[in-house]
């Protein structure tokens, strides 16, 4: 059988290397599931690979896409027919900018009917990253001071959410006065809007001059240099993304604050993480949302898959008004 995927060749700017071909596609082995997709958002983590940021570690040609969401269409020796059918998210396999990805069954993580298919496409990414980073890697309790930067952003109201279910006290840094009111309302704490205000003397207020207690980097470059800064003396700057593709000498940051410096890489927890916890860690997120303590944001536009270049460009451009879905004929917002 044949099917639509997505490639590209060479790294270089999304938009003039992605190409949409057709590929054969094989029947799952052994433990695997193949998984008819039905729509996966583009993240940034989707387009930084493609531009060549870890050329050292991606063999060429390849299928991007990290999440989405699927229906299971054939199971492979050893797994229950009872599978077939089911809602998944195929992870940790193939790339999902394909019609079909195959993957291990044990890691296929089952999609509830109260999620819809938007929700459930990015429950992967985002989520998990704040969840682990709030809980396993930061440990933070009730009370704890903490900055987020980026905080406009899809990972960024995510936070907020979970500081109102974790009950820390979350300094959200924006550059726009257009996010403050949804974050208040989300949990946060207090917005700073780095447009019109500067970062340290803010916190310093806030915090009666103790600085926070642990800071979560999204951009690197001026930004990260400016919230480990706002970092208390033996706190915890932690690095979970480069938006601003900004490297940041940490080295000399920790020589000159004092301040624990750690990198959190989702991949690096994957491989640790036994298809047990794993499949915990996903139904600890999906009962917050049963729960309706988490909320994704919609998406602001979505292109068939077909439409890839179109769907790049939309992505690198829009606002943080919601991320863009590559979706398959069947796609439906429920």
């Amino acid at each position: 059988m044949k099917a639509k995927c997505v490639r590209f060749h060479k790294f270089g700017e999304p938009q003039h290397v992605l190409q949409v071909e057709d590929r054969n596609v094989q029947s799952p082995g052994t433990g695997e599931v193949l998984v008819r997709m039905i729509a996966r958002p583009i993240n940034p983590s989707d387009l930084i690979p493609i531009k060549g940021a870890y050329s050292h570690r991606i063999g060429l040609p390849t299928i991007p896409g990290y999440e989405g969401v699927g229906i299971v269409e054939e199971v492979g020796p050893s797994v229950s027919k009872s599978l077939i059918g089911t809602r998944v998210l195929p992870l940790r396999g193939e790339g999902t900018w394909q019609e079909f990805v195959k993957t291990s069954a044990e890691l296929a993580v089952p999609i509830p009917d109260f999620i819809n298919n938007a929700t459930a496409a990015q429950l992967y990414i985002n989520p998990i990253t704040a969840w682990l980073t709030c809980t396993e890697v930061l440990g933070l309790q009730p009370g704890d001071d903490v900055l987020v930067n980026a905080c406009g952003s899809s990972i960024g109201r995510i936070f907020a959410q979970l500081s109102a279910v974790l009950r820390f006290r979350l300094i959200a840094v924006t550059r726009s006065e257009a996010y403050t009111e949804d974050l208040i309302r989300l949990g946060a704490s207090h917005v700073i809007n780095t447009s019109n205000t500067s970062l340290y003397p803010a916190v310093m207020e806030i915090t009666h001059g103790r600085g926070v207690k642990a800071a979560i980097d999204s951009i690197g470059g001026s930004a990260g240099i400016d919230a480990a800064y706002c970092v208390r003396p033996n706190g915890s700057l932690l690095s979970i993304g480069l938006l601003s593709g900004i490297p940041i000498n940490w080295s000399k940051i920790i020589e000159n604050t004092q301040v624990n410096v750690r990198m959190f890489h989702l991949r690096h927890w994957n491989e640790q993480a036994s298809a047990q916890i794993w499949q915990a860690t996903f139904r600890r997120v999906i009962e917050l949302i049963h729960n309706k303590q988490l909320k994704l944001m919609a998406p602001s536009l979505q292109f068939d898959l077909s439409d890839v270049t179109k769907a790049v460009q939309a992505a690198e451009s829009h606002e943080n008004t919601g991320k863009i879905l590559l979706t398959s004929k069947m796609y439906t917002e429920g």
